[in-house]
């Protein structure tokens, strides 16, 4: 039995119809979709990582299901160099539904003060590229980017050592004071230790004290390290080398001159 022309024609015809249609609705339906993304949170995990997590709300008001729903980012160093990258999908996004989703990265704070002390004592902006891909009706892909900025809140901001200020001991050693203060612009508290070693300028260590710090986020810390020095060995300048032993971070040593 042979089909005649005709109707395959008119069938051909009603096939491109709808599929223009299904193709101007569905593309139509992007604009009644709406997602936001809430405020970051920053924690830490039990690696002492820090975990960025970003609420990502989605609202789709379109005529058709959507999906999957793909976020992507990449945050990376003011140099360009990808810190972390991460990505959170959402299989599918039902009409009329609101998903609430959260995309989390994880950043090696360590690794990131290791590669730039900068992280250390300086507040700095992140770059962070974000990238949105969507399937209307599960069919047509979509997406869209963009970049924007991280600020980074250092947890020994403006880190200052004081001269060092000697006072006798005995016959054999001088106490030596050390003053130290700085800021913490971090998300999480600073509760440890501080050590000073202390080296005159033939490269001779000649002393080492540390401190306890517990410094709260967005509070300011002021303080002092006692070192006992040979008298023998103290020269009039050198260096003065400083460890973080704070989790989530342990870095050093921060070298600063004296004398």
């Amino acid at each position: 039995m042979r089909i005649p022309i005709r109707m395959i024609s008119v069938a051909t015809t009603i096939f491109w119809i709808f599929l223009i249609i299904f193709a101007i609705t569905a593309v139509y339906s992007v604009k009644d979709l709406h997602f936001e993304f809430g405020e970051p949170q920053m924690s830490t995990n039990a690696d002492n990582d820090v975990v960025l997590s970003l609420p990502i709300k989605i609202g789709n008001g379109g005529l058709y299901d959507m999906g999957p729903f793909r976020v992507t980012t990449i945050i990376s160093d003011r140099n360009g160099s990808t810190i972390t990258k991460g990505s959170t999908s959402v299989h599918v996004v039902r009409r009329g539904e609101n998903v609430t989703a959260t995309h989390n990265m994880t950043i090696d704070i360590n690794g990131l003060i290791q590669g730039d002390h900068n992280y250390l004592t300086n507040d700095i902006e992140l770059n962070f590229y974000v990238e949105v891909g969507l399937g209307v009706a599960e069919v047509i892909p979509v997406q869209v980017s963009t970049n924007l900025s991280v600020p980074w809140g250092a947890p020994f901001y403006n880190f200052t050592l004081g001269e060092p200020a000697y006072e006798a001991f005995n016959s054999t050693h001088a106490r030596v004071t050390v003053s130290i203060s700085f800021e913490n612009h971090a998300f999480f508290d600073i509760a440890g230790a501080i050590q000073i070693k202390m080296y005159n300028n033939r490269g001779l260590l000649v002393g080492n004290g540390q401190t306890t710090v517990d410094t709260p986020q967005h509070s300011s810390y002021n303080g002092y390290i006692e070192l006992y020095v040979s008298l023998t060995d103290m020269t009039p300048n050198g260096r003065l080398e400083v460890y973080f032993q704070t989790p989530p971070l342990n870095y050093g040593p921060l070298v600063f001159p004296y004398g």
